[in-house]
């Protein structure tokens, strides 16, 4: 199997885009440590894992959170091979939005909970990998809307900003740490269907533009298995020599101007 006895840590792991590579890395024989935000997302996630895995509870933007499912890792498994950091979401609710509507604790609460979470968990594995000494994986999930945005449909300006800045530290620390064998990549997709898309899945107005902004296969949403692959490549040895990238798995999004009812 791809990831026979490779010991993963996953941050936002127990729902949408995390539990599916969850579950896709233990098929591959990965042992998993997965850290969810809500014990009913945890709960759910034990029911749904079967294989070597451990659930925890906790804030990913909590400092010392990332390096404690590291250490875990370490003592369930004897070592840590990859990060995949999928923890984040939309910070409407605290005020993001517009520019020139963006209240100050949109802004933060946002990058907080999108860049800073990231940040911590990506510095306690190029921590751990440097101190195991043999190099290692992570995985950052980004956005299309870092660089393609829309305008009418999708205006959080501060989750564009923070979705941005996720794709400016990959690439940075991808070139300092690529001599230590650490690589470093982001996975950047449109719209998929997950707790996090509910607002627009529901909206059919969005609905109806995202079938001509994402033209591929039928015009339709993309599902959390639609990225499953591209995470077994980046965290497995099929990546050794793959390290700053970031893909697009986005039905085209970044390719069209899409249609208006």
């Amino acid at each position: 199997m791809k990831l026979d006895q490779k010991s993963i840590v996953i941050i936002g792991g127990t729902s949408g885009i995390g539990l599916s590579a969850a579950i896709a890395l233990e098929n591959e024989g990965a042992n998993l440590i997965v850290v969810g935000l809500d014990e009913e997302s945890c709960s759910h996630a034990k029911k749904e894992l079967k294989g070597n895995h451990k659930v925890i509870w906790g804030d990913a933007r909590e400092e010392g959170l990332a390096q404690s499912a590291i250490k875990e890792c370490l003592d369930q498994f004897g070592d840590f091979h990859g990060l995949f950091h999928v923890a984040g979401g939309s910070g409407r609710k605290y005020g993001d939005g517009p520019l020139d509507e963006l209240t100050l604790e949109g802004w933060n609460q946002t990058l907080s909970l999108n860049l800073t979470s990231l940040m911590l968990s990506n510095q306690a594995a190029i921590q751990a990998f440097l101190k195991l000494g043999h190099g290692g994986s992570i995985l950052n999930l980004g956005s299309v809307l870092a660089f393609s945005p829309s305008p009418r449909y999708f205006v959080t300006h501060a989750y564009a900003a923070a979705k941005a800045a996720i794709e400016g530290l990959t690439i940075s620390t991808a070139a300092f740490y690529a001599p230590h064998n650490i690589r470093i990549n982001v996975l950047a997709p449109a719209l998929v269907e997950s707790p996090m898309s509910q607002r627009a899945m529901n909206n059919e107005s969005i609905t109806s533009f995202s079938k001509s902004k994402m033209p591929l296969d039928g015009g339709r949403v993309g599902q959390t298995s639609d990225l499953t692959d591209a995470v077994l490549f980046f965290l497995s040895d099929s990546s050794l020599f793959t390290t700053g990238q970031v893909l697009h798995i986005d039905g085209g999004w970044h390719l069209t101007e899409g249609q208006y009812q």
